[in-house]
């Protein structure tokens, strides 16, 4: 029986309520290419990317998918795909390439026309102001470590809406504040490339509080577009019940989930265990009306789900792969492996179940607090060619999506253990193959394959996958 003809998709298709949204999501620095082209000016990526050793592969991002000259072909296979809505983010660099002041005209009508070919296309754009492409001269003072960088995010937040507000139904303002503090500050895997470990904090507040500014700046020019933050979310679990393998395990909660929500839906940090306290002393202190800046009111929170995460005490180098530059091996914790799951070709545990663990966590941290969530990325690399000459068997990634859609759904319904979450949609990470940050070209999350020598995309069968999904939510609507 052929993926797109199989009762499964139709019986998923039928579970998906009216008006549920199925989407694709996508970066601009992973995938447009043309870095110096039309004005744009450089990244602290850009220059991270151009470090020996920082991605893994040695690959480039300055061609990536060449998205910036082949939109129209991009388009049309999203158009073929028959996905609702294309999460997209602007290049702020493009924009403002220098953060801060002169706008590029150049590069705004670049989005100008993306946005218009989009809404043709009948693909309602979600549009991410930050996703983590900081401009260089802002990294060079200190980036999100400096409190001004909030600042000029609503200036740029100002830009985008002036120019773009009367076409965007919804706004992320920021991507996984969570994935830019660690990775990019604390760890140094990715730009821009400092290991402050706990004293990277600041980072967090400063970029949760130009979400805040940002919502504010939106608004102020009048964006029609619903608004929200996009947060990558895990649940945290200790690898045992031992009372230091419990406290990492809270530890880790606090950094990877409770700031940020905390903040941005009940304008409160949360408050660690005692031991816990020295960790967490750089996220303060809290300048007067910081906290009710970032907890703007809402239309939708957007959660970002791939892997949970299991927690022991102790240093040592983490038993699944994320990422971290080795001082992970510095801090009195690692990650531990679930030996009960399948793991993606990044090393991931593949837990569709626990999608299901963080909807009804947040259903009980926030309550009515919790406005509409859209699950903002959700996909799985996994080991492919580089080189193909027809179709990408891909049924391990069509499994994945199936079952972690599956799940939400399940979840969010009558009688779910997350029933009274307002779920609202769901975009898969990713359209293109792409630039996987510092992983470079090597991990492959694409609903489309690419051949970065000739640039040339071929569906993989999860695209068939998701276009019949797509067409069967259709017929029942």
């Amino acid at each position: 029986m052929s993926v797109q003809d199989s009762g499964s998709v139709e019986d998923l298709a039928a579970r998906l309520r009216p008006g549920f949204t199925l989407g694709v999501a996508a970066a601009a620095f992973q995938i447009e290419g043309s870095l110096t082209a039309d004005g744009r000016g450089p990244s602290g990526w850009d220059a991270f990317a151009e470090k020996p050793g920082a991605i893994v592969d040695g690959g480039s991002p300055t061609v990536a998918c060449d998205h910036y000259n082949r939109a129209d072909e991009d388009i049309a296979l999203m158009q073929e795909l028959g996905v609702d809505s294309y999460r997209l983010s602007l290049s702020w660099p493009r924009i403002q390439p220098d953060g801060r002041g002169a706008v590029n005209q150049r590069g705004l009508d670049f989005y100008d026309r993306l946005l218009d070919k989009l809404l043709a296309a009948g693909i309602s754009p979600m549009v991410t102001l930050y996703h983590w492409d900081t401009p260089l001269s802002l990294e060079h003072e200190g980036g999100w470590m400096n409190r001004d960088t909030a600042q000029r995010l609503a200036e740029y937040a100002a830009v985008a809406a002036r120019r773009f507000g009367d076409r965007v139904d919804h706004w992320v303002t920021v991507n996984e504040p969570v994935s830019v503090t660690l990775q990019g500050y604390a760890l140094g895997a990715h730009a821009p490339g400092r290991q402050l470990l706990f004293d990277s904090l600041p980072a967090a507040h400063h970029q949760l509080l130009g979400h805040g500014l940002a919502v504010k700046a939106l608004r102020a020019e009048g964006a029609k577009g619903k608004i929200g933050l996009s947060n990558m979310h895990s649940p945290v679990r200790p690898a045992s019940n031992r009372l230091s393998d419990r406290l990492m395990a809270e530890a880790l909660d606090l950094i990877l989930n409770r700031i940020y929500a905390d903040a941005v839906l009940l304008g409160q940090y949360p408050k660690p265990s005692l031991p816990l306290w020295p960790w967490f002393r750089s996220l303060g202190p809290v300048l007067d009306g910081d906290l009710e800046t970032i907890n703007q009111p809402l239309d939708f929170y957007g959660l970002n789900y791939y892997y949970p995460i299991k927690v022991a005490s102790g240093r040592g180098p983490a038993e699944i792969p994320t990422g971290q530059a080795e001082e992970m091996a510095n801090i009195p914790f690692h990650l531990a492996a679930y030996q009960e799951y399948e793991t993606t070709g990044f090393g991931w545990p593949e837990a569709p179940e626990q999608l299901a663990t963080v909807l009804q966590e947040m259903k009980q941290r926030y309550g009515e607090a919790l406005p509409p969530i859209f699950i903002t990325e959700g996909g799985a690399s996994f080991p492919e060619p580089a080189h193909v000459d027809g179709p990408v068997p891909d049924t391990n990634r069509i499994a994945y999506l199936a079952e972690h859609l599956g799940h939400a759904v399940t979840a969010t319904g009558p009688g779910g253990a997350a029933e009274g979450v307002d779920l609202r949609g769901y975009y898969v990470w990713t359209l293109l193959d792409n630039f996987e940050w510092a992983a470079g070209y090597s991990q492959r999350f694409g609903l489309v394959h690419v051949d970065f020598e000739t640039l040339e995309r071929t569906p993989k069968d999860s695209f068939y996958w998701l276009r019949a999904l797509a067409r069967a939510r259709s017929r029942n609507e």
